[in-house]
């Protein structure tokens, strides 16, 4: 069997993220300024032009949800609560209180902590349906004390909700599950309409046209990322085994044809055996053409002198998944500065942080690792700051004060306090 040969042009590989284009910029442009403007008239239109929905309700009913449940089978069923339950377990570490300073002299200082009121979580449901995302992104908002959440997922022409989303809302107790999908359903939740309302925050990944979408919102709602398509480095020494790595770069590769697959490796023969594993397994795919596009064009394999230069490579690309397969693969996580989410060792793949680890699947993309992070509890809530100052201590400072507002040339900041002492 001839090796399937990976790039060695790493700047190739990582300039993937093209800029969008100008007719997707337009198109997305005039869907949101059409259904701000218009409301249910507008995106009803979208929904027949894009998806063939011509069905008058667009939630799904509580008889759609119990169908769902019921076709989902307890099996699945059973697999969705152990995973809310591992994602419960993780994420509740990462809830924050409230807190206050109470100082001698009478001053008070702290911060609110405060959930989110209304989240629109999006859920993909274009090449492949996601429940799993539904458990990612509505766990760590209720966590939060987010009160109010929304699903939107695209459907087709006959209006049915897939039966695993379905399922995984019910999992939640979510059950307003908008059948919107696309440009048109962040459009819906960002400016609300004569029945949706309008959403604080969206949230969840979605194809380019989602992707533009929410970059456009960005300021009328929150937005969680502009997430690009997947991407996986893998860093292994010669005690690596290849089947695990192939797999491991196919479980992404298979995403999307942008999909990324790097792997960074102290051993040729790490390489030369990985290559003939991907051609193995590539094979058996049932996404085979997806994965072997993305492989084609943005698969790398880098050989590196040690692992200092596999790390400092891996912190300059900063990828969204992050595989560690070397000998004592714990030693070598104070070398990570940025990856959206690290696997430890040939028995954590990628995959299980997809659905089962408890760690979150929605992740910086493209290199936005550098300065963002998953998704968690802490982007479901707001902070306030608050102060309470005695007379006598306001006293203290109000000299400093005026006399900084009169260097910024503010007349009337120093008048605020100053009045108080006339």
């Amino acid at each position: 069997m001839q090796p399937f040969k990976l790039n060695t042009d790493l700047l190739k590989v990582t300039n993937r993220q093209a800029e969008t284009s100008t007719a997707i910029m337009e198109t997305v442009r005039e869907i949101l300024s059409d259904i701000k403007a218009n409301g249910d008239a507008a995106l009803r239109q979208y929904i027949e032009r894009f998806d063939g929905y011509t069905g008058t309700s667009l939630l799904a009913s509580p008889d759609e949800i119990v169908a769902g449940v019921r076709n989902a089978g307890e099996e699945f069923m059973g697999i969705l609560q152990r995973a809310a339950a591992q994602i419960t377990e993780y994420h509740t570490n990462q809830t924050e209180k409230s807190w206050g300073i109470y100082k001698d002299n009478g001053v008070i200082l702290g911060q609110l902590v405060r959930p989110l009121s209304r989240v629109a979580l999006y859920v993909p449901g274009g090449t492949a349906a996601l429940p799993s995302t539904v458990l990612m992104t509505a766990i760590p908002a209720q966590l939060a004390g987010v009160e109010d959440l929304a699903i939107f997922t695209p459907v087709k022409a006959d209006g049915k909700v897939p039966d695993v989303i379905l399922a995984a809302a019910a999992s939640c107790g979510i059950n307003k599950i908008y059948k919107i999908g696309g440009a048109q359903a962040i459009a819906a939740a960002a400016y609300g309409t004569e029945t949706i309302e309008k959403a604080d925050k969206i949230v969840g990944p979605g194809n380019i046209y989602v992707a533009t979408a929410k970059q456009l919102v960005y300021g009328t709602v929150d937005i969680d990322m502009v997430a690009g398509p997947s991407e996986i480095l893998i860093i292994a020494d010669e005690t690596a085994n290849p089947k695990y790595i192939a797999a491991d770069m196919l479980s992404q590769a298979e995403h999307d044809e942008m999909a990324s697959a790097i792997l960074v490796t102290t051993s040729r023969k790490i390489i030369d055996e990985t290559e003939m594993e991907l051609a193995r397994q590539l094979a058996r795919l049932n996404r085979k053409e997806i994965a072997e596009i993305s492989l084609a064009n943005y698969g790398a394999a880098v050989l590196v002198d040690n692992l200092d230069q596999a790390f400092d490579i891996s912190n300059e690309i900063a990828p969204e998944h992050l595989e560690i397969l070397t000998e004592n693969p714990l030693e070598k996580l104070p070398k990570v500065k940025n990856a959206g989410s690290i696997f430890l060792g040939e028995n954590t793949p990628e995959p299980l942080g997809d659905y089962m680890s408890g760690t979150n699947h929605v992740l910086p993309t493209g290199g936005t690792a550098k300065f963002s992070s998953p998704l968690g509890v802490y982007d479901f809530v707001k902070y306030s700051a608050y102060s309470y100052y005695p007379q006598q201590v306001l006293a203290e400072f109000k000299d400093d004060v005026i006399k900084f507002a009169e260097l910024e040339g503010l007349d009337a900041h120093a008048n605020s306090v100053r009045v108080r002492f006339e």
